[in-house]
Parts: structure tokens; sequence; C-alpha cells
């Protein structure tokens, strides 16, 4: 049988990438390369060094590394567009807003598939950013769109209404897409519950392992903190709503209560890194209390590898890959039942995000139990090396070859 030719439409692929979204899609695509022919879209240019299993394809030309770094993140900031537009030399020639990328995005694809030589077999789309393009491909090319969701605007919003405009464009995709991809069972009943698209339509393709990377971290002052008996907690996420981390912060300071050898890591930027700051201080927990600023790569893996516990205080979290990055250096891992991975692991504690007193307790007592922590890591780090991205990679490529045999027969029709 001839190698499918998918075109995979993402936002971001590392070293440019602002969170997990851009990690699966690389690892998702190394996979998947291995039976299929790939080009992947991006609404920037970055060099294929990483990326030579597949074709990589830009939508917009020399656009500055403050785009590549934190677009994803920061999809309705008029704050950071503006950082843009003064940080560019040619401003004039960049786009003003989310949205005009996304219109560059699709003129691009537009061009591009008016050749049939650029037809594939699958439009592969990753995320709402990217959704129009597919519905596009699907309405006006009749090529077989498979969605993939990796988060929806109900746990970007932590809770809250979101914005309706990415509402609207993610529910338009789902329901043009011949199959979706759901990275968990919670992000699958999310998809069904509140767009009323059916179960039938959904497979969950949990992801897959992490490759770390080994480049030394300046984390001398968190090992002379474990030789005076201090147990290093750390969490890594975007500063948002939606992680959580005030009810972990709360947690926290019940916790240093029973046990003040405890230190508190919190890696990342984002919108609530003031107001965060700013709770810790109100409860007084500032001297057990570390924070970083966005960590990726080596540096990230040097942090986990000084670690002792990770915790993931996620309000909602479709599925969660550094809780598996945390998994691989083995660290013991504390995670919300609101998270997707928390379905794939078992050698791990999980609590109610809201569940202040039993995360405290948790915390406590790993914290005072070195058996408890050493079983928990040496568990976790076994059931790690069970994960593999070539499983996800045939429940996608099964998805793939499945809904082309029914666009080929419909077109028979």
């Amino acid at each position: 049988m001839d190698r499918l030719k998918v075109l995979m439409l993402g936002w971001e692929l590392p070293p440019h990438n602002s969170g997990g979204l851009g990690v699966a899609c690389y690892h998702l695509s190394k996979a998947l390369a291995k039976n299929c022919d790939l080009d992947f879209v991006l609404p920037y240019s970055i060099s294929d060094e990483m990326h030579r299993h597949m074709r990589l394809l830009f939508a917009t030309e020399n656009a500055p590394d403050i785009i590549k770094n934190k677009l994803f993140a920061t999809y309705d900031a008029s704050m950071f567009w503006s950082e843009v537009i003064k940080s560019s030399p040619d401003s004039d020639a960049l786009p003003s807003s989310i949205r005009e990328l996304q219109s560059r995005y699709m003129n691009f694809l537009v061009k591009h598939l008016a050749s049939r030589r650029n037809h594939p077999d699958v439009v592969h789309s990753h995320d709402w950013l990217t959704f129009e393009g597919a519905v596009f491909a699907r309405e006006k090319h009749n090529l077989p769109f498979v969605a993939h969701v990796h988060a929806t605007e109900f746990d970007r919003a932590g809770g809250s209404s979101g914005n309706p405009l990415v509402h609207e464009i993610e529910y338009a995709g789902l329901r043009a897409a011949d199959h979706i991809l759901a990275v968990s069972d919670i992000t699958k009943n999310i998809i069904t519950d509140k767009y009323g698209i059916p179960k039938d339509k959904i497979t969950v393709v949990h992801n897959g392992w992490v490759e770390p990377s080994h480049e030394a971290f300046p984390v001398e002052h968190l090992e002379n903190l474990k030789k005076r008996g201090h147990t290093i907690i750390t969490t890594v996420a975007r500063l948002t709503l939606q992680k959580g981390l005030s009810h972990l912060l709360e947690a926290f300071a019940m916790s240093i209560k029973h046990n003040p050898k405890m230190t508190l890591i919190i890696a990342g930027s984002g919108e609530e890194k003031a107001n965060l700051i700013d709770l810790t201080h109100n409860l007084k927990i500032g001297n057990n209390v570390i924070f970083t600023d966005f960590l990726a790569g080596q540096d990230l893996q040097s942090l986990y590898l000084a670690s002792d516990v990770f915790v993931m205080s996620s309000v909602s979290e479709p599925f969660g890959l550094t809780a598996l990055e945390a998994a691989h250096q083995g660290d013991a891992l504390v995670i919300t039942k609101q998270s997707g991975v928390s379905e794939i692991l078992s050698n791990v504690f999980v609590y109610d995000f809201w569940d202040t007193s039993k995360l405290a307790d948790i915390m406590v007592g790993i914290s005072l139990s070195k058996g408890l922590l050493h079983t928990l890591q040496s568990n976790i780090k076994t059931e790690y090396n069970k994960i593999s991205w070539d499983d996800v990679a045939n429940k996608t490529l099964s998805v793939y070859n499945d809904v082309v045999k029914v666009n080929s027969l419909a077109e028979l029709r």
C-alpha cells in the first residue's frame, strides 16, 4: 500500500513552543513519519534542523522570535501584539493581531491547495488555531479532515466562559471534522457535553513519553537545601487561572506548618505571576517558595532532576505532558483528577484541584516518609518507560485509514 500523504496544520513546534502543544506535535509527527509522508504548515518560519522527518511549510516568513516563542499562549492579548509591533523594525509587514495571522495562514493554504500536486490524502489539524484552514480543505477540496484536540477553550478559560469567537471556531471545526482525536477521556467528555459531538466520532489518543535533554542548570541552591533535609516540590506551568496555582500555594502554606523543611519551585511565566507572588507574601511563605521564569529543554530537565516531587494542580488539564517530563526524571507525582494524564498513570497521588487539605496532607506525608518517596519515584519511572509515541501514531494512522476509506467510498457514489 502507498504511504499516506498527510497535511498537518499546527501553530508551534520546538524549539519555538510555549507549552505542550508543540512538543506533542513534534513527537507525534516523528512517529507518524515512519509510515506517512508529512507536510507541516506553521504560521512562521523556523529552522528544519529538528524536523527533517517532514517537510515544513511557512505561512509567514521572517517573524520575530517574540511571535515564535509566545504566540500560542497569548492569542487574545492586545498588550502582547503591541509589544510585537514595537520590537520589530519592520512592523508594517507584521500581523497586528492573532486573527490577522490566522488570515495569512488561511491565504497560504488557499494558494497551496490550488495545485492538485499539493493535495494530501488527509488533513490533520491541531486545535482551534488551524481548524478554519482544515474546514476550508474539507469543503473546497473534499479532503478528509481529522481534528486533534489538545485543549478546548473551556480548559484554557480555567472555569470561566472564555472567548466566544474561539468557541465558535472550535464548534465549527469539530462539526466539520470527519473524525476527532482527543488527548484524554476528560477532553472527549468536554467535546461531547459542551459541543454536542457524538462520542463515536471521537477517539482518545493519550500522549506518549517526552525525550529528555541534559544540560546543566544552576540548581546548587536546591542541592544545598536537600542536604539540609528539605524536600523539593516543583510545578511547571503557564501561570494562568487554568493551572490552579493559588490552590497549590494555599495547600503548601498548610503543609509547612507540619514540616517547614519543604521548598516549592514554581517555574513558568504568565499573567497570574504578580498575583501569585502577592499571595505568597500574604500567606507568609515567601522563605519557602521560589519563582523562576519560563524554562524549557535542557534547563527544565535539570530542574526536574533536582526535584523530589512534581505537583500538577490544574483546574482543567486535557493531558499534562509536564507530568511525564517529571516522571522520566524520577520525580514522585501528585496530580489532579481533572488532568488527562491521570488516566494512564497508576503510581501517583491524585486529588480534586479544590481540595487543598488533601493536597497538603499528601505533600506532608511524602516529605516525612523517605520510603514512600523512593517507592513513588521508582514505580513511576518504571511505568513511564512503558509509554510510547509509536502507540499514539498507530492509533492515529488507523483513524487516517478509516476516514480516507469512507471519503473514497463517498466519492464513488
